[in-house]
C-alpha cells in the first residue's frame, strides 16, 4: 500500500485496519477477513468477521487503559465508515475509506483479500 498511497493516507490505512481486525479477533471466535480496494482518489478497506453482533463505538473512560479506542479512532480518522451485514455465511463487514489515496497510474488496483 505504501507504494500506491501517500505516506500519510498509508499510515492511517494501517492504523485503522489493524484496529478493525484486532476487534474482530478480540470479539470474535472465527477470524477475519481483509480487503482493500484503491482508486485513483479512493481507499476502501473492509474487514469481514463472521459474527452476527454490530459494533457499537462508546467513549471509554480512564479505566479501559487501551481498550475501547478503535471505533473511536476509525470515526474520527476514516472520510466514510460503516458496518454492512453480510447474508452470506453470516457474519458482518466492517469497512472504511479515505479519500486522496492516489494510485501513481491514475488507474484502480485491487488488494482482494488479504
Amino acid at each position: 500500500m505504501r507504494q500506491r498511497c501517500p505516506a500519510d493516507t498509508a499510515e492511517v490505512a494501517e492504523l485503522l485496519i489493524t484496529e478493525l481486525v484486532t476487534n474482530a479477533l478480540v470479539h470474535t471466535d472465527q477470524g477475519a477477513e481483509v480487503s482493500a480496494r484503491l482508486a485513483a482518489d479512493r481507499l476502501r478497506v473492509e474487514v469481514r468477521d463472521y459474527a452476527s453482533r454490530r459494533p457499537r463505538p462508546y467513549v471509554p473512560t480512564a479505566d479501559d487503559g487501551t481498550h475501547g479506542r478503535g471505533l473511536m479512532l476509525v470515526q474520527a480518522l476514516a472520510d466514510a465508515w460503516g458496518v454492512d451485514a453480510s447474508v452470506q455465511a453470516g457474519g458482518k463487514v466492517v469497512w472504511f475509506e479515505l479519500d486522496g489515496a492516489l494510485a501513481p497510474y491514475g488507474g484502480a488496483y485491487d488488494a482482494g483479500p488479504a
